[in-house]
């Protein structure tokens, strides 16, 4: 018998309840879409029904279809109905819930329209009800953001009519709402021609332009933000129903475009994630991680203790003497200020964060925490001491993490007993920022840790994706190559800053050579070195990075680098470096005939991002990851690579394995092995197949 996926219960007060019932998140596929218009046809048709609260069984719903939208548009005009939101609201959900008479939720129900994350804007008058309930510029910023509100939020907004406490006052209260306008009560309000909360047409105008200006700094292969003003403006001056024609037109025409093609894939790619076959499938318990100790307060170990409790988590600090602490807790409590003051945290949670943390100097502190997470300098010695210093220390239980981005996990734990416990917990700087956690898995860790910090990773708001140990792992060795090739092309003749400009032109925030000056140059060479112990054939090594730091340069960290760095200032190109890339090339000499190269825009593009995929390639031949799309997410996600492109894999199926497998054969044979391409990718390339396509 086939499931009941949308119910309908009349009571003796004439209010027909209309339930959605699709686990887990009540998508409206098109079997929940065709029950839904048949209840609704149903319920008005019938004598006894006054009006109906439309529902979700645990959660409301996500996704819609427009048609829904017309029925409960038709509908509107016979009978109100009311939404009774718990959990969330989301995209076609919120639109579905802002086309009935009133909205009422539960505490911290979430509401959002997210669909310009994926290329599209709301197709279900989502761009003309939520200026008329919350007023253009509020509007404006939940579109263009994403941003997802709370129930609370709603409320003082104007989206949200009243919040109730539990699930039972839920539908009590929502039933008398639709009593009450069914019954003249309380108004009865067209959300579509409302105009109390829109300002007049100049001053909405005004408003649209100065998003306008902001919208013209995203990258040209993301028209769906202009758009979107335009479809905002066209409600404003032309009224609501006019606005939704222009909306459905230009929802159409986006769903083709490449970019929500892309997004899309990312969107996907990006859920998989936290399946793990063998892990998160199997009737394993995990267990609470509530006590975590950082050993480390450096930029990297700073940021993980501000990760950690933003989201409730108490930490201990390590540092090595109570200077170094104290430096610790300052950058701690700059990076809360920080978010205080873009508006992001809330004063009160700040306060109540930072007493979630204590400062130590020694291990006393560790008897009682779940796990530990190591975030000191990548020196081999100093990291095999700390695992087998706090193997004593620590309980059995406790997880042995490491957020080495390069170092070989084993190496790591080779001095300690407990090979089991032991994970690589890569997070990428600033940590408190950034989304990707790699979890790293050698022979020896236990499916029960993983699960664990999977777990864990979802508390702490992160996007996982589990690799295999290897140099590197998944991120730092899929785009090392990136790196390489920007020194190479240096070195053949290129304009350094020729090369950044290009490469922000196809989307990234900024180009190789100011990443140099941002991520440090001795972090820098510390890589290469283990990269040419790993991959002596393809690692290209040439003195650029030696002669900026002999010519008293590290980079953002003393303001000088590749660009000069002035407080409260865009970052300019130092033209006296050129002097020193003169003297690389001369001493690497890999010039053809001595002479710089001539290269157009797009092979610079290729010469850095083809080796990438060149690696990407050996990575998942080698089973470092469990998907080929798990590289699309660390690209977009570990590297910002940009999303409307998909992420690294999919961006390089558009363009086609055979291409890029000859131009890296034609490079190699003029530059070096760098570029010579992988066995995979030439099977791939040979037989027509997709990266992707495993």
């Amino acid at each position: 018998m086939a499931p009941i996926l949308v119910s309908m219960e009349i009571g003796k007060d004439g209010i027909a309840i209309i339930r959605i019932c699709n686990p887990p998140v009540n998508a409206l596929t098109f079997s929940v879409i065709g029950s839904l218009k048949e209840q609704y046809e149903e319920a008005v048709k019938r004598n006894d029904v006054k009006a109906i609260v439309l529902t979700g069984d645990d959660k409301f719903c996500v996704g819609l279809d427009i048609n829904i939208i017309q029925k409960v548009q038709k509908t509107d005009g016979k009978k109100p109905s009311v939404a009774a939101i718990q959990g969330f609201a989301l995209g076609g959900g919120l639109e579905l819930a802002m086309g009935c008479s009133a909205r009422i939720a539960t505490s911290r129900a979430e509401l959002g329209l997210p669909e310009l994350k994926l290329g599209l804007i709301p197709g279900c008058g989502g761009t003309q009800r939520l200026p008329r309930l919350v007023g253009t510029s509020k509007a404006i910023e939940m579109l263009m953001s994403s941003k997802i509100i709370t129930s609370e939020e709603g409320k003082e907004f104007g989206i949200i009519d009243d919040v109730v406490s539990s699930h039972e006052d839920l539908l009590t209260v929502s039933r008398l709402w639709a009593l009450d306008i069914a019954e003249g009560r309380k108004p009865r309000t067209h959300t579509l021609q409302r105009t109390d909360k829109i300002k007049p047409i100049h001053e909405s105008s005004a408003i649209l332009e100065v998003q306008r200006q902001q919208v013209l700094k995203t990258p040209r292969s993301m028209p769906h933000y202009k758009v979107c003003l335009d479809v905002i403006e066209e409600g404003i001056v032309s009224g609501g129903y006019a606005g939704v024609l222009k909306e459905d037109k230009v929802f159409r025409e986006l769903v083709l475009s490449k970019s929500a093609k892309a997004l899309l894939h990312a969107y996907f790619a990006e859920r998989a994630t936290s399946k793990v076959p063998g892990i998160t499938d199997c009737k394993i318990k995990h267990r609470k991680i509530e006590k975590v100790a950082v050993i480390g307060g450096g930029l990297m170990g700073s940021g993980i203790a501000t990760a950690l409790i933003l989201s409730s988590i108490q930490v201990i600090l390590k540092e090595i003497n109570f200077d170094y602490l104290l430096k610790s807790l300052k950058s701690i409590e700059v990076n809360l200020h920080s978010l205080v003051k873009r508006g992001e945290l809330l004063e009160k949670k700040m306060k109540k964060a930072f007493s979630l943390l204590k400062g130590v100097v020694d291990y006393e502190e560790f008897t009682n925490v779940d796990m530990v997470i190591e975030a000191v300098n990548e020196e081999v010695l100093l990291k095999q001491s700390i695992f087998e210093e706090i193997e004593k220390i620590c309980p059995p239980h406790c997880i042995f993490a490491s957020n080495t981005s390069t170092i070989d996990l084993n190496v790591i734990g080779a001095r300690t007993k407990s090979q089991d416990r032991i994970v690589g917990t890569h997070l990428f700087s600033p940590a408190h920022v950034m989304p990707l956690l790699e979890i790293v898995q050698t022979e020896n860790t236990s499916k029960l840790v993983i699960l664990d910090v999977l777990k864990f990773a979802k508390i702490i708001q992160k996007i996982p994706i589990v690799v295999k140990n290897c140099t590197g792992f998944a991120v730092n060795r899929t785009f090392f190559p990136y790196m390489q090739g920007a020194e190479i092309l240096a070195n053949l003749g290129v304009d350094v800053f020729r090369v950044d400009r290009v490469i922000t032109e196809f989307g990234m925030r900024i180009g190789p050579f100011q990443l140099f000056d941002l991520s440090g140059y001795s972090i820098f060479l510390a890589s290469v070195k283990e990269f040419a112990a790993a991959f002596p054939d393809r690692t290209f090594q040439c003195p650029l990075v030696q002669l900026m730091m002999a010519n008293g340069r590290t980079g953002k960290k003393n303001g000088r680098g590749y660009y000069l760095y002035k407080k409260g200032k865009i970052p300019e190109p130092d033209l006296s470096v050129l002097k020193i890339v003169e003297e690389s090339r001369r001493l690497a000499s890999i010039m053809p005939g001595g002479e710089p190269i001539s290269v157009m825009d797009q092979e610079i593009v290729e010469m850095l991002f083809f080796p990438v995929v060149n690696e990407a390639c050996r990575v998942i031949e080698e089973g470092v990851v469990l998907r080929a799309s798990d590289l699309d997410v660390a690209s977009i996600h570990g590297m910002k690579f940009p999303s409307e492109r998909g992420g690294i894999m999919y961006w390089a199926d558009s363009i086609g394995a055979e291409y890029i497998y000859a131009r890296l054969k034609y490079w190699s044979k003029a530059y070096g092995n760098f570029f010579q391409p992988s066995q995979f990718l030439q099977e791939k390339a040979t037989k027509g197949i997709p990266l992707l396509e495993l």
